[in-house]
């Protein structure tokens, strides 16, 4: 395998702008998560990363690692912006739930109710499938996408989700809402719609009111055409071979709420702190969205609201992203109120295994 860097002489500590002063993790302990970090890194080969610690419900480290761009040798510091992939996911989830709590949404009703353009289905989609994934959607290549094709009059039509929904909206059923758990980002899409429609504005200007504007997250933005934009890290994939190289371009922004999104660490911390916090929604609601949704049949799954959800041994919410230009993992133990963020600029390898790896590190193991 392809060693890219020696990951240990590019670490950085930048903190720019209304950042903590310090970080709050001991000097032993912060070297011992960078050795971890570094560790995992040069094992998967990842070209640049970024992770935040959260500890008693504040940010206690952000650490920027490797390289932001390879080829031009620039460093990852907390405000290199990252795709989050399907970490978009969540935030989707929060914004849906936040129209429940205003009894403008809801769960329970046909999706159509919202988006009547929706074709009918073989089944009634409710928004509650949507975010637990049994809509019977398909994700990519896992069933039949049928796109529309149509003319459009703007340069970039899925800007709106509404006409996102184009992507896939011919496409069938894979099975009866409700019958079984699939992941489907183009359920998050239509989730987007249905939320632009249901809050009476643009998916996009809710999440920066509701989300972004209370938790300070300035760096959160849409995955646009790249064009020289500040801090925006570039991608990397591995070929058959296993080396390493740059990825193309895609602009995500169509994928909305399923994996349209990128942020610094440090706003992606940020997020995970005000989820911990319970800033943007009430106990009820939160409840609502880290409870285990069962099938129509009653057999159990792991996906509640928008997060993986596990209780055994006491609550953990997480959710992992991955694109070609991307991985990131976030998991929170919101009872105990700690968690981890993370962030490569590579879109392949193990998250799980730093988040563990950082863990055993925190735990001093």
């Amino acid at each position: 395998m392809q060693r890219l860097v020696p990951l240990a002489l590019v670490l950085t500590t930048n903190f720019v702008g209304a950042q903590p002063p310090q970080p709050r993790l001991s000097p032993e302990t912060a070297a011992g998560v960078d050795a971890a970090v570094v560790g995992e890194m040069d094992r998967q080969a990842f070209v640049g990363a970024a992770l935040g610690v959260i500890r008693d419900g504040e940010i206690a480290y952000l650490k920027g690692y490797g390289l932001a761009d390879r080829e031009k040798s620039i460093p990852v510091t907390p405000e290199t912006v990252f795709n989050w992939a399907s970490n978009s996911k969540p935030l989707a989830a929060v914004a849906a739930a936040q129209l429940v709590e205003r009894n403008v949404l809801n769960l329970d009703s046909d999706v159509r109710r919202y988006v009547p353009e929706f074709p009918v289905t073989s089944g009634v989609v409710t928004t509650r499938h949507l975010l637990t994934h049994q809509s019977g959607l398909p994700h990519y290549a896992n069933g039949k996408v049928v796109p529309t094709v149509r003319a459009y009059g703007t340069r970039d039509p899925f800007r709106d989700p509404l006409r996102a929904l184009d992507k896939f909206n011919e496409s069938p059923l894979m099975f009866r809402p409700g019958e079984k758990t699939s992941y489907s980002t183009y359920a998050y899409i239509l989730l987007s719609a249905v939320v632009q429609r249901a809050g009476d504005a643009p998916f996009d200007d809710q999440v920066r009111r509701r989300i972004a504007g209370p938790l300070g997250m300035e760096s959160l933005q849409l995955d646009v055409e790249t064009r020289g934009q500040p801090d925006w890290a570039a991608a990397y994939v591995k070929d058959r071979s296993g080396r390493v190289g740059p990825a193309p371009d895609e602009a995500n922004y169509w994928k909305h709420g399923g994996g349209g999104y990128k942020s610094s660490v440090t706003d992606f911390a940020r997020w995970a702190a005000g989820l911990i916090n319970r800033k943007l929604v009430s106990e009820q609601t939160e409840t609502l969205m880290w409870t285990p949704v069962p099938l129509a049949g009653g057999e159990t799954t792991t996906w509640g609201l928008g997060f993986t959800v596990e209780v055994r041994g006491g609550l953990k919410v997480s959710h992992n992203g991955r694109q070609p230009e991307t991985s990131t993992r976030m998991v929170l133990y919101p009872r105990q109120r700690h968690g981890l963020v993370f962030m490569t600029n590579c879109g392949f390898g193990d998250v799980g295994a730093v988040t563990t790896a950082v863990y055993k590190a925190l735990d001093g193991k």
